[in-house]
């Protein structure tokens, strides 16, 4: 068995009081925890030096700028990516620190996401496979607005274990994050793509089709039907907010 692997923990936060505490319960097994904090207006950076000395505030920039500072203030090679709504389970914990990392550059895990206190099986949300551990030496972010991906140099593995994700504890920080993320997603994609009346009228309800048939949201039931109309109002929302940009353009 191996416990020799240094292991730094790097969580970029915002307004996450409600959120960080318990994430930072769940790495205390780490060499050392990093938090880039982007001016919080609430308790997140006192709470944050309750574990760790390491807690730096940064002009937020981005997603992708933001991680990509964190991972510069790490003095391990080997890193774990996690969000404030993120929880690392013991049995994770054992399995980085106590296997040997060496043969690959970056590994993926399994996320369990959770809706409002329920652990969700379909809407494509099952099968969350996220590269969240990684060599610093061997990795770069995808210049995304939102979404963004790390990028791995080498091979790359899987963990056994999986870590929880407790993204919506309640509808309305849902329908906040909808409204942020689809606004990011909108100005990344406008001058990609563009919209009209039938990608307006169709596209919508085909996500929500797709996201409850396809990708198997009926096996959660009413949640189920919430997440797919979730993921229809970001759809909508991009397209809206596609159109708001583009007709201001020829105004």
């Amino acid at each position: 068995m191996h416990t020799q692997n240094k292991i730094s923990v790097v969580i970029i936060t915002g307004n996450e009081e409600n959120n960080i505490r318990d994430c930072l319960k769940s790495v205390t097994w780490a060499d050392e925890i990093i938090v880039v904090d982007s001016a919080s207006t609430d308790n997140t950076v006192n709470i944050a030096k309750e574990f760790t000395d390491k807690v730096y505030v940064n002009e937020w920039k981005g997603y992708s700028a933001q991680k990509t500072y964190a991972l510069t203030l790490a003095k391990n090679d080997w890193i774990m990516s996690l969000d404030a709504d993120e929880r690392v389970s013991e049995n994770l914990s054992k399995e980085i620190l106590e296997n040997d990392l060496s043969n690959h550059n970056g590994y993926y895990i399994k996320r369990d996401n959770y809706f409002l206190g329920k652990l969700i099986h379909g809407c494509g949300w099952g099968n969350d496979m996220q590269l969240r551990l990684f060599k610093k030496s061997e990795v770069k972010l995808s210049d995304r607005l939102v979404h963004e991906k790390f990028i791995v140099n080498g091979s790359i593995s899987k963990l056994e274990n999986s870590f929880s994700h407790y993204s919506y504890t309640n509808l309305n920080d849902a329908f906040y994050k909808i409204n942020k993320y689809s606004t990011l997603e909108a100005n990344e994609k406008v001058s990609k793509k563009s919209v009209n009346f039938f990608t307006m009228l169709l596209s919508p309800p085909f996500y929500f089709l797709h996201h409850f048939i396809i990708r198997k949201g009926f096996l959660d039931g009413i949640y189920g039907i919430i997440i797919s109309y979730m993921h229809m109002m970001t759809k909508l929302q991009v397209q809206l907010k596609i159109w708001e940009i583009e007709n201001k353009k020829t105004k």
